[in-house]
């Protein structure tokens, strides 16, 4: 049973890698990693009992190896391990005894990439990794994401799965990129972050634990260390007197996995052909015959290290397993739903119900993202028809309040256009048409936020637009009938935009060309001059008493002086609009041409600036009528002219215009970036399927 369970976890990484498409499913391996002097390399092939990975120096490993052993009983009856020993026993016996014809029929490997083909001479499964690394990275270095799956069959292995990734190193060697060191460590990154992933971490016993680039890369994942296992290499290359006990008791860097020390091949044995079997037997007899180790044999060396792998390994895919066919049945869910949204296995539609189905769907979330009925509202942000009702509540109506009537029009200039509206014959009393000047001017300083109001809404309108096409999957596959979408649309709204700019245009015009002086929030002339003569009375000094018994002048006279009216120097009607350094008058009675341009340069008089105060109580008051008019009206005509109509009829204008025999076909071309998504949701589909059959027969 538990090797059943390997064997289901190495038939689900076939199904995925065979697909040639990326895969959420994090499945359980061993990841092997390590610096390029550790010997990574040859603690796998001792563990597989041949020689077959790529030597050399530099980076040798530049793409990631999925190794999976399968324990195969011989075909052939070679001497095999007495009967009474348990089946792990069995095997770590057959890997001591490895077979020394290189052509053996129990033993060959299969590359995923060359379905059928079995490899038994093990050195040209050397030379098909390397043939198969250069063809995806070249031969300058390189290095790449995309992993060799290669199976070995043998009875001499037990069944593991492990990934051989490559070596860190730091500094570029020959023509390598100026950032390998930053390429492999994010490789490295990618495969062992991943939970499920147990990571093998090889570090050479003659240097300081403490400067592992293995254990340093494990700890910034796995900083409790309850993944990570060690592997000790060079055991036999230490000092004099030295050993690894410490480490192994966890006194150093403890991991929960612990620590397996094994002794390799030497560059010298490897160029002497020294095979491994000869070097697994010298592993052995090291371990037993060395004082520190001796007591601990059996838990040292290649085969133990290959037994604690297969149980560790069988242990986590037990755990794992039903968070495994959770995932797996989460992501057929995924991809069925999105296939389905492509249009099925073969992207097979009926054109004419699938356009009348998007001009249904979409004018109806058009219609709700506007009364704010759509099902994905936002939690952080406006949208939709609460943005339009931003634009009248907030901007048009803060916009219209904050024009100020009198920013353009000075006191000096109301008083000027007092004179003028009176024409040949001075007024008696403040004159209305002045009023009506004026007001008129500023009113039509509301047609601009007026028409802005209206580009803004149109804007929001758009927006809307924008959303809905980008979201359904429908205007994703078919980008011809989302441009025509986009385009009927558009050209639709601004249609709208003309009748709607004419209504608010003729508004302000409506408003400009008849005062209402008998609205009822207006404050009328009676009552402004009787707040402004109160108020110009608040302000005036008060006037000292006169005494009874003085008499007062002209008293004499019936309370006339007979000369008077030719000695007092009255200021003139017009005095303001003559220069303060006027000539000294003459005696003789003469009168000058006027001048051709006549100007106010004094201040205003006491008359005047009543009159003056008079006129600009009434712009305000009018003025504020007007603008709660125009904050009230505005929104009602746009939302009329412009966002009800869009809502009414832009499914009878996209109909008119798409729903037509002779478009249809033109509408419904696919993308390519649709097709390839196809062929890859019918991919995972049917990967997802294989896997879903084979986690459910465990």
């Amino acid at each position: 049973m538990d090797q059943q369970l390997i064997s289901l976890v190495n038939k689900l990484q076939d199904v995925f890698a065979s697909i040639g498409v990326s895969n959420n499913i994090d499945l359980p391996q061993i990841t092997v990693i390590g610096s390029q002097s550790s010997g990574k390399s040859s603690v796998l092939e001792n563990i597989v009992g041949r020689d077959f990975l790529p030597r050399g120096t530099g980076i040798v490993t530049r793409r990631p190896l999925v190794l999976q052993l399968i324990n195969r009983p011989a075909t052939s009856k070679p001497a095999q391990p007495n009967g009474d020993k348990a089946d792990g026993e069995k095997a770590e016996d057959a890997m001591a005894k490895v077979q020394l014809n290189e052509n053996n029929p129990d033993e060959w490997g299969e590359f995923l990439h060359l379905p059928g083909q079995k490899f038994h001479d093990f050195h040209k499964i050397r030379d098909e990794i390397v043939r198969d690394t250069e063809k995806m990275t070249g031969k300058n270095a390189g290095i790449s994401p995309n992993p060799i799956n290669l199976r070995i069959f043998s009875p001499n292995v037990l069944t593991l799965t492990l990934v051989d990734l490559p070596g860190l190193t730091k500094v570029p060697v020959g023509d390598q990129p100026r950032d390998i060191e930053k390429q492999i460590r994010d490789m490295l990154m990618r495969f062992i972050s991943k939970p499920n992933a147990i990571i093998l971490a090889v570090t050479a016993a003659n240097t300081d634990l403490a400067n592992s680039d293995g254990l340093k890369l494990a700890r910034e994942v796995d900083p409790e260390g309850t993944r990570t296992i060690g592997v000790l290499t060079k055991v036999d290359l230490m000092d004099q007197g030295t050993d690894v006990v410490d480490i192994l008791a966890g006194r150093v860097i403890p991991l929960r996995l612990g620590y397996v020390p094994v002794v390799n091949r030497g560059q010298r044995d490897i160029d002497q052909s020294k095979s491994i079997a000869s070097a697994l037997d010298n592993e052995r007899k090291f371990f037993e015959g060395h004082p520190s180790y001796a007591g601990k044999a059996q838990y040292c060396g290649t085969p133990w290290l290959a037994r604690k792998l297969n149980i560790i390994l069988m242990h986590h895919i037990r755990n794992t397993l039903p968070d495994i066919k959770a995932r797996i049945n989460q992501q057929l869910a995924k991809y069925q739903a999105e296939l389905t949204s492509l249009g099925g296995p073969m992207g097979e539609t009926n054109p004419g119900s699938l356009v009348l189905s998007t001009i249904t769907e979409f004018c109806s979330e058009f219609r709700s993202a506007i009364d704010g009925n759509t099902n994905d509202l936002s939690l952080n942000e406006l949208s939709g028809g609460a943005r339009i009702s931003f634009v009248f509540h907030e901007l048009y109506n803060n916009g219209v309040k904050s024009i100020d009537p009198f920013d353009q029009v000075k006191d000096g200039d109301i008083r000027t256009i007092l004179y003028n509206s009176s024409g040949s014959t001075p007024s008696l009393f403040v004159g209305t048409t002045a009023f009506e000047v004026i007001v008129k001017q500023q009113i039509r300083r509301l047609e601009e936020p007026s028409l802005r109001c209206c580009a803004l809404v149109y804007d929001e309108l758009i927006r809307i637009l924008g959303h809905l096409l980008s979201k359904t999957q429908t205007f994703k596959r078919y980008p011809e009938l989302k441009d025509r979408f986009n385009l009927v649309v558009i050209n639709f709204f601004k249609s709208c935009m003309q009748p709607t700019n004419k209504l608010v245009t003729d508004m302000v015009s409506m408003q400009a060309c008849y005062v209402n002086t008998t609205h009822p929030d207006f404050i009328g002339g009676h009552r402004a001059m009787a707040l402004v003569t109160d108020r110009m009375n608040a302000n005036k000094p008060p006037e000292k008493p006169v005494d009874p018994k003085k008499l007062p002048p002209n008293a004499l006279n019936n309370g006339k002086d007979l000369d008077a009216d030719f000695k007092k120097d009255e200021p003139s009607f017009f005095n303001s609009f003559f220069s303060k350094d006027k000539q000294p008058k003459k005696k003789v009675a003469t009168m000058e041409a006027p001048p051709p341009v006549i100007k106010p340069v004094a201040s205003l008089s006491e008359r005047e600036a009543m009159e003056t105060d008079v006129i600009k109580l009434l712009i305000q008051s009018y003025y504020s009528v007007v603008k709660r008019e125009m904050i009230d009206m505005v929104p009602k005509a746009i939302t009329y002219n412009l966002v009800n109509f869009a809502k009414e009829n832009l499914q009878r204008e996209l109909l008119e215009h798409l729903y037509k025999p002779d478009v249809l076909e033109e509408l419904l071309k696919e993308s390519p970036d649709v097709v390839a998504r196809r062929r890859e949701c019918v991919k995972m589909v049917g990967a997802l399927n294989s896997a879903e059959a084979i986690v459910a027969a465990v």
